[in-house]
């Protein structure tokens, strides 16, 4: 008759093959591959944010960042250097920091903070300068208007929390368009112009011209969460004709000047 092992006998095995499957769990989050974030970026955005050619693991590793109109669009736009980046686990959340050549002088960091019915995330004060050529690739209308020209990205202690269903901005982002020019106008460049997110208890947005013969303007609420917009574009009497195509796409046409509303 067969001799039953006693629990005695039992446990040093259990924990033994107990040990190995942690281990086995923890290098397989260690070492996970940059592919899997790339997957899960794919998904999230519905196929608008793709990290190609994903190297290295899913805490330190470095793809190529491209833009896109969502599935099956055939728009896209990539940025002329790698997107690196590292996250960390941290005692209080998850910490993110971004390299990228091209457009980023300094690593720049995110925190994610879990917190009681949400969370916050907030970025460093780090300042960047993108091609304004990227957000063709996200398709209707930026593919037709084909933007060219730097965006400087500047933040003062910004963050977003989500808390019991609702946002709450801090701090101010500012994004300077600067000498900004489009495939519909002979003129260029159009103009230079300020696009700046003020947080508090109603977040506001404001869309100013810095100069140039293209005039932009126009103030936002978040109000319940949803952008509502009312703005206008203008143009110098004398570039009228040289923007008019630009001015039926940016928004309604009334007379000489076009009608942006959002919400």
């Amino acid at each position: 008759m067969a001799r039953i092992p006693s629990p005695a006998n039992r446990t040093p095995w259990a924990w033994a093959w107990g040990g190995v499957l942690v281990g086995l769990l923890l290098a397989s989050l260690m070492f996970a591959p940059a592919r899997w974030l790339a997957g899960v970026v794919n998904q999230r955005s519905e196929g608008r944010v793709l990290l190609d050619d994903a190297r290295g693991t899913v805490w330190d590793g470095s793809a190529v960042l491209s833009l896109t109109g969502g599935a099956g669009s055939l728009d896209a736009a990539t940025l002329p250097s790698r997107l690196g980046w590292q996250l960390q686990p941290t005692w209080s959340g998850l910490q993110l920091r971004l390299t990228a050549p091209c457009c980023i002088a300094q690593p720049w960091a995110w925190q994610l903070r879990p917190q009681w019915g949400g969370a916050t995330l907030s970025v460093s004060d780090t300042p960047s300068v993108w091609p304004a050529q990227l957000l063709s690739g996200l398709g209707t209308p930026f593919n037709t208007l084909a933007f060219q020209g730097p965006l400087a990205l500047n933040t003062t202690g910004f963050s977003v929390a989500w808390l019991a269903g609702r946002m709450q901005v801090k701090g101010g982002l500012r994004l300077d368009a600067q000498s900004l020019s489009s495939r519909l106008s002979t003129v260029s460049p159009m103009g230079s112009y300020r696009l700046a997110l003020v947080g508090g208890a109603t977040p506001g947005l404001q869309l100013d011209t810095l100069s140039g013969p293209l005039q932009l303007s126009g103030r936002g609420q978040w109000v319940g969460g949803k952008l509502q917009f009312n703005g206008e574009a203008t143009s110098a009497a004398e570039h009228q004709s040289a923007l008019s195509n630009l001015l039926n796409i940016i928004g309604r046409r009334d007379g000489a000047r076009s009608v942006i509303k959002l919400g």
